[in-house]
């Protein structure tokens, strides 16, 4: 086992993989979410929370992917960020995949993506540096393949490769790395969403159009030919498929109502939703 994984068959066994989307700096919402699968009986717990409330790895054997758009729209995005960071440290090599989604965007291309206001476009160029290192080093990656189905943020109407996706993305983050600051940089950044547009490439309408990348495709766009697929991106109430693809972007959207954040689980066979009721209880449905 190396660093870094593109693939569970990487790993001894066939361990269970759990996903979350969207966190958006919605960290208590996270933190609900992954802890229903150790509050459900017969799973171990995939996080722990110390007596400051801080949220570490626990002992146990599943792959976690947290599928992109860690950062932006919520009040703790420094802590999500380093939640997450935390996380991969503290978990054995390879067991926490997080992927950029189009919020972590704006952290490789700034000059594409002016988002202002936004804590990814105000993100200090130190640490954007680390963030692209971190990608480079395989620590931030863009896809997985899980039992059944292939992880991305938000998914395609055509299969690809994750390993060779992310390739591509490390490619792209050493080119940018390397122009940091140079009288070009703007222009390699938008060289770059074109070149990688498997993966960045915004769609029409200034996003999430059909011909959108695996940052961007709305879900909507989704056909159910698709090949089969674990996504997050486009918000919804509660874990919804279509064909084969499984959207698990639940988090904001419950920000309307109390509960109703949670996590998937892929086992080989099967997918199930482990959501937070409003009684503060976990249920679970096969999807």
């Amino acid at each position: 086992m190396t660093d870094t994984a593109d693939s569970v068959s990487e790993f001894d066994g066939r361990p269970p993989i759990v996903e979350i989307s969207d966190i958006h700096g919605y960290l208590e919402d996270a933190r609900s979410a992954l802890l229903t699968i150790g509050d459900t009986d017969g799973h171990e717990p995939i996080i722990t929370v110390d007596d400051s409330d801080t949220i570490h790895w626990a002992d146990n054997d599943y792959v976690l992917v947290i599928n992109g758009d860690v950062i932006d729209r919520g009040p703790d995005n420094k802590a999500s960020l380093e939640m997450v960071l935390r996380l991969i440290s503290e978990a054995p090599a390879g067991r926490v995949q997080y992927h950029i989604g189009n919020h972590e965007m704006p952290i490789l291309v700034p000059a594409v993506l002016s988002w202002r206001d936004t804590y990814s476009h105000a993100m200090a160029q130190s640490n954007r540096e680390s963030f692209l290192n971190r990608v480079i080093e395989g620590e931030v990656t863009a896809a997985f393949e899980g039992h059944s189905y292939v992880y991305s943020h938000a998914g395609s109407n055509e299969a690809f490769d994750p390993q060779e996706i992310n390739e591509q993305l490390r490619a792209a983050a050493e080119e940018l790395l390397d122009a940091i600051g140079e009288p070009h940089e703007p222009a390699i950044q938008e060289e770059i969403v074109e070149q990688y547009n498997r993966i960045f490439e915004l769609g029409e309408g200034g996003g999430r159009g059909p011909s959108a990348g695996l940052c961007w495709l709305d879900f909507r766009h989704i056909e159910e030919s698709a090949p089969p697929q674990i996504v997050g991106h486009s918000m919804h109430t509660k874990a919804t498929r279509k064909g084969d693809v499984v959207c698990g972007n639940v988090i904001r959207q419950n920000q309307r109502s109390q509960g109703g954040e949670g996590v998937l689980m892929e086992t080989p066979g099967e997918v199930k939703f482990f959501h937070r009721t409003p009684n503060g209880s976990v249920g679970v449905e096969v999807i």
